[in-house]
């Protein structure tokens, strides 16, 4: 049995902004007072556990005082030894395939969180689309997947995996391309069971920090690798309505 809560970031499309999502809410959840043990199952990218290595790396160097995670694991150490962390949460970030590792970190989850950009590319991850009507014709491969890990969660445990859908880098101004998309989202969820909720924007603060191994919850007067603007402040209220919306701010509080 899991000791952690654990949140899976998972897509198995490339591209769809998994990193980005998997650290910011990790060190968010941090910052909120919860111990968050992160592991990393992209063994080629490793981008999360190169945030984290940057981190404490930027954090040496300059004598800033930071939340760092409880645990920092390598795909080598096991999902098992991930599971049985002592922390409040475990944050996993998957790679953009199939593998055996995240299939079992998938039916391990307790909160399912599936980045996807603003268009059909990403959408056909979720679902396949009539070329002609548009309409939704079956759920994909992916879904399939989380479908079979929330039936086996279910008889396991007696209660399902809550699966998110987040909106990632959506653009300034609503489009008919979006307006598509979010149709035909509503139509799948109805199918397969995931609520949809507003992610991260596409803004070049989210990429400016991750050499730092910081994020827009870390801006602080001591801690500052960049000038602050007022688009860092919209930024960093958006990631706390998104904390909000997947209800990690309550969970924060009460592990507090």
């Amino acid at each position: 049995m899991a000791k952690a809560h654990v949140i899976v970031v998972g897509n198995e499309k490339g591209g769809a902004g998994k990193s980005t999502v998997a650290t910011h809410l990790a060190v968010a959840l941090m910052h909120e007072g919860a111990r968050v043990a992160v592991l990393d199952l992209d063994v080629r990218q490793r981008s999360t556990e190169r945030f984290f290595t940057s981190r404490a790396a930027w954090a040496a160097a300059k004598a800033a005082d930071l939340v760092h995670p409880t645990a920092c694991l390598k795909v080598g150490e096991g999902l098992e030894a991930a599971l049985a962390c002592d922390a409040d949460f475990l944050m996993v970030d998957t790679p953009g395939a199939d593998t055996e590792l995240s299939r079992a970190a998938h039916q391990a989850a307790d909160l399912i969180v599936t980045p996807m950009n603003d268009s059909f590319v990403d959408f056909d991850v979720l679902g396949e689309v009539d070329p002609v009507s548009l309409e939704v014709l079956r759920p994909s491969l992916y879904s399939e997947t989380v479908w079979d890990a929330r039936k086996r969660r279910a008889a396991a445990r007696g209660r399902s995996i809550d699966w998110v859908i987040l909106r990632n880098r959506l653009a300034p101004v609503e489009a008919r391309n979006r307006r598509r998309v979010d149709e035909k989202l509503a139509a799948l969820s109805r199918r397969v069971g995931f609520r949809v909720v507003a992610g991260l924007r596409d803004r070049v603060i989210y990429r400016e920090l991750f050499p730092f191994g910081l994020t827009v919850s870390d801006l602080t007067r001591g801690v500052r690798p960049l000038p602050v603007s007022m688009g860092h402040v919209v930024a960093r209220q958006e990631l706390r309505m998104l904390m909000y919306e997947l209800g990690l701010t309550a969970m924060a509080a009460a592990a507090e």
